[in-house]
């Protein structure tokens, strides 16, 4: 009975551990980086985001970055084809781009996006164009 008492309890222990380890909790999501959005009142102006509208479903993108450390932890900076640069979220995933979308609007995990910084061989979220 004690073995299965301290199976139990080192279960619970990994999956607790692992719960901290969910890329959907980082400071981006929160804010609501990468959302979908049909104005640009859906998205936090108080951070800094606007809706881009070129993209299926809009998403909520931090306007205006010149470097990472302007973005919050989750996101990157990057230069949009519009001229602008904004922080995307950042991925490994397509899951961790869909945390605040819908399956309708769903983004990709891409490495097809230009980073304001090096390296480039990171992957952000982009969802599909208009």
């Amino acid at each position: 009975m004690k073995t299965l008492y301290t199976l139990l309890m080192v279960a619970g222990l990994v999956l607790a551990v692992s719960c901290d380890d969910d890329d959907s909790n980082n400071e981006a999501n929160k804010l609501g980086v990468g959302a979908q959005c049909t104005t640009v009142e859906e998205c936090d102006a108080d951070t800094g985001q606007t809706c881009l509208f070129d993209f299926k479903g809009g998403y909520c993108g931090i306007s205006d970055c010149q470097a990472d450390d302007e973005c919050p932890e989750g996101s990157r900076c990057v230069a949009h084809d519009d001229g602008v640069n904004y922080c995307f979220l950042v991925c490994t995933d397509k899951i961790e781009c869909n945390v605040n979308r819908d399956v309708d609007n769903e983004s990709n995990c891409s490495s097809s996006i230009t980073f304001v910084e090096e390296p480039q061989d990171a992957k952000a979220c982009v969802p599909p164009s208009n």
